[in-house]
C-alpha cells in the first residue's frame, strides 16, 4: 500500500527506470493494481487517478461524493476533487505533459494480465501530453513479490498439499481393486474436505480425471458425468489452495499415478514431462546462480524445447506457468510464457510461480507435472514442496 513511508522505495524505482512517475487510474475495480496500491475500500463507482511522481508528493484526482475511501490519504499529499468531466480531465495535463510515465498498459497486449488501462483513456491521457510506458516491470515489484510471511505460508501449505495428493492416491488405488471404486468427483469431494484440516481451502477445484479426461487442462469432474477409476488407468491430481479467507499464500500442485503397473505409453508420456519440468528448472538454477537477469518466456521455451524433441509438441497447449501471487492464484507477476503471451519481465527476487509442462492426447491420455518456484531474497530459487515427483506414483 502506498504510504509516506513505502513512498521513497517507489520513486527510487522510478527514477532507477528514468520514468517521470507512474499514472495509477481505476474505474470500478477494472484495474487490482491500482486499488491494491491505493488501499481503496468501500464504494468507488467513479473514476480516480493518482499520480506518484519520481520526486514530490502524490496526487490523487477524486470524485466528490466518494471521498470517505481517500480517509488514509496523508493530508500533505494533494487531492483534486472533481464532479464534471471537464475539470477531471483538465487536472490530467499539470501533472503529466512532456513527462515519461507508467501505467498499467502493454504494447501490443503483448502481457494480457498488465494491460488494465482502457483505450480511452489512455487517449486522454497522451493527449495530456504524456508519453506513456508498460508499468509492468513495476506491477512486479511492488505487487507481485512475496512477504516473508507469504512464503512461510505458501511452505506449510505446499507440503500440506503434498500430502493430501498422495492419502488421496492410495484412496483411489485401494478401492480401485474393490467392487466400490471411486469415482473423479468423489475424489474431488474428499480432497476439498482435508483442506480445513490444514488451515487450507480454495474457492474451485481441484482437478481430478482419469486417463482419457486428464487429456482436458481444466477438465470438471461430475455426479452428473461419473467415471470410476478402474486398474490400468493413470490418475491425475492438480491441488490447489490458499488461507481461510484468501490469506497467506496460494500452493498450486499436480502430481501423477499409475494404478497398476503403468504402460508404456504412460511412462513415455510422463517422462517427457518431467524432463521439460525439470530443463525450466535447470535454466532459472542456472541463470540465477550466476547472477544473469532470465525471463519467464526462457523457462518456457527450455521446458517446451524438450517436449517437442520427444515429439509431443503439438500437445503441450499452454504456457509453462503462471504467476502466483498473494491477490490471486493466476497473479500478475511474471508468467512462465513465451507461447500465449511475450512475457518479457525479469523473474526477480521475491516472485513466485508455477512450473507445470503438459501432454495431452485427446481420448487418449493426459498428463501433467506441476511444481511451484519462487525467487529467494539472495536472487536463488527455490521449488516447492521439498520433495516433488521423480516417477510416476503406482497405486
Amino acid at each position: 500500500m502506498l504510504t509516506p513511508a513505502s513512498l521513497p522505495a517507489l520513486q527510487a524505482a522510478l527514477t532507477e527506470a528514468k520514468l517521470d512517475g507512474w499514472l495509477l487510474f481505476d474505474f470500478r475495480g477494472l484495474n487490482p493494481v491500482a486499488g491494491s496500491l491505493l488501499g481503496m475500500q468501500g464504494m468507488v463507482t467513479r473514476r480516480i487517478f493518482a499520480w506518484i511522481p519520481a520526486k514530490g508528493n502524490p496526487v490523487a484526482i477524486t470524485h466528490a461524493i466518494e471521498q470517505a475511501v481517500w480517509s488514509e490519504w496523508p493530508r500533505e499529499w494533494e487531492k483534486i476533487v472533481y464532479s464534471s468531466w471537464r475539470v477531471f480531465e483538465d487536472a490530467l495535463p499539470p501533472l503529466v505533459k512532456g513527462k515519461r510515465i507508467a501505467m498499467e498498459y502493454s504494447p501490443g497486449d503483448a502481457v494480457p494480465v498488465v494491460d488494465r488501462i482502457p483505450a480511452g483513456v489512455l487517449e486522454m491521457v497522451r493527449a495530456a501530453g504524456a508519453d506513456v510506458v508498460t508499468s509492468a516491470e513495476l506491477v512486479s515489484r511492488f505487487f507481485a513479490v512475496w512477504s516473508a510471511a507469504e512464503v512461510a505460508s505458501h511452505r506449510k501449505n505446499a507440503e500440506s498439499l503434498r500430502t493430501i495428493a498422495h492419502e488421496a492416491f492410495a484412496r483411489i488405488g485401494a478401492a480401485a481393486r474393490t467392487s466400490t471404486p471411486l469415482h473423479e468427483h468423489e475424489v474431488c469431494d474428499w480432497v476439498l474436505a482435508q483442506f480445513p484440516k490444514y488451515g487450507m481451502e480454495a474457492d474451485h477445484g481441484p482437478i481430478i480425471a482419469a486417463t482419457e479426461n486428464a487429456a482436458n487442462p481444466h477438465y470438471h469432474s461430475s455426479a452428473s458425468a461419473p467415471r470410476v477409476f478402474r486398474e490400468g488407468d493413470v490418475a491425475l491430481i492438480d491441488l490447489f489452495a490458499t488461507g481461510p479467507g484468501g490469506s497467506g499464500m496460494w500452493a498450486d500442485q499436480t502430481w501423477m499415478a499409475s494404478i497398476g503397473a503403468p504402460s508404456a505409453r504412460a511412462l513415455e508420456v510422463w517422462t517427457a514431462i518431467r524432463d521439460a519440468r525439470d530443463a525450466a528448472i535447470e535454466l532459472l538454477r542456472t541463470k540465477l546462480a550466476a547472477g544473469t537477469p532470465v525471463r519467464g518466456g526462457e523457462a518456457d521455451n527450455a521446458a517446451r524445447a524438450v517436449i517437442e524433441q520427444r515429439g509431443f509438441g503439438k500437445w503441450f497447449t499452454h504456457r509453462t506457468g503462471h504467476s502466483i501471487d498473494a491477490r490471486g492464484l493466476h497473479g500478475m507477476g511474471p508468467n512462465i510464457d513465451d507461447l500465449e503471451t511475450r512475457e518479457t519481465r525479469l523473474l526477480i527476487p521475491g516472485v513466485g510461480f508455477s512450473i507445470e509442462p503438459g501432454i495431452y492426447l485427446t481420448g487418449e491420455i493426459g498428463m501433467r507435472t506441476e511444481v511451484n518456484g519462487y525467487i529467494d531474497a539472495d536472487g536463488s530459487l527455490v521449488i516447492t514442496p521439498g520433495e516433488i515427483q521423480r516417477d510416476l506414483i503406482i497405486v
